[in-house]
């Protein structure tokens, strides 16, 4: 394994890392914020179209079957649990509607490496993350206002508005790269997923260390409901997509995803569209510990047959 993969491989401890050094020295992180975020993960996301192509759009009309089942678990798992841990766990408005928010959020990228850690079926993960990154700009906002608007108003438009312009059009400016000039972008690829984990280090890195006193104060209770949510997901997700989908390996793909959130939209969003900058701590903390339980179970599953 080269050393690029080596590195990109290890993003769970390179984010828990930053996310110490973030409550320990702040100012490691904070110079990077204001458009910087939104700059991130929209390099981010261009690198997945530049990855995916206009094929694996394709893939999602012809494997529907096996595509569909673990984008409707992805929105109806995941935001639901988001909304009951809120509530189990007691969480104050702002953390409870970004956690909410994060859980009604698309798959996310590095559930691509997780699936291939974990033997699970690669090529069907990369379908499933493009099929709900494509449907985030509808389901997104729908699914916050729909879960947290009793709690705060919702600016569904907003979200809507970013989630095409940080997701949606970087991911067709990618594809449409990789259409074009292929040689290129078979030149950059290499590189693009250690870019990808760089920026999200630094998103996580600086939402942690911008609320750096109310992340400490949440503590435990906070981690315990980001840390539920996701292994709930990865949990629930197996089971629904054992007796769905029937195959060990696509049970494994469906749990990657329900499981694995897009954190840093999460963050671009909460950042964008509400007023109270805790509504995105839950987002960095998610990143943190969804790749924390995605590298876990990818152990747990690598050492395990696959039937």
């Amino acid at each position: 394994m080269g050393l690029l993969a080596t590195a990109t491989n290890a993003f769970p401890l390179w984010l828990i890392l930053a996310s110490a050094l973030a409550l320990w020295r702040p100012a490691s992180f904070t110079w990077f914020s204001g458009p910087l975020i939104p700059l991130g993960l929209g390099l981010i996301m261009l690198s997945m179209g530049m990855t995916v192509g206009f094929e694996d759009f394709r893939r999602i009309v012809r494997e529907r079957a096996n595509v569909l089942p673990g984008v409707a678990l992805q929105y109806t798992l995941m935001p639901l649990l988001g909304l009951t841990l809120g509530l189990i766990f007691g969480l104050p408005a702002p953390f409870a509607v970004g956690l909410i928010l994060v859980s009604c959020c698309p798959g996310g990228t590095a559930s691509n490496v997780i699936a291939f850690i974990a033997r699970a079926d690669v090529a069907l993960s990369v379908t499933m993350t493009t099929a709900s990154t494509l449907l985030a700009a509808l389901a997104t906002p729908a699914l916050t206002a729909l879960l947290a608007g009793n709690r705060i108003d919702v600016p569904v438009i907003g979200l809507l508005t970013d989630t095409v312009q940080v997701v949606i059009l970087p991911v067709a400016a990618g594809a449409l790269l990789k259409a074009r000039f292929p040689r290129a972008c078979d030149r950059v690829l290499p590189i693009a997923p250690l870019v990808a984990v760089v920026a999200i280090i630094l998103i996580a890195g600086s939402v942690i260390a911008g609320n750096r006193e109310q992340v400490i104060d949440a503590g435990l209770r906070l981690l315990l409901a980001v840390l539920s949510l996701h292994a709930g997901g990865f949990v629930l997700g197996y089971v629904a997509g054992r007796l769905w989908l029937r195959k060990e390996q696509a049970a494994r793909t469906a749990a990657i995803e329900v499981g694995m959130q897009n954190s840093g939209l999460g963050v671009v969003l909460a950042q964008q569209n509400f007023a109270n900058p805790l509504t995105a701590v839950p987002s960095a903390i998610s990143a943190v510990l969804h790749s924390l339980v995605g590298s876990v179970a990818a152990a747990l599953w690598r050492a395990r047959p696959r039937r």
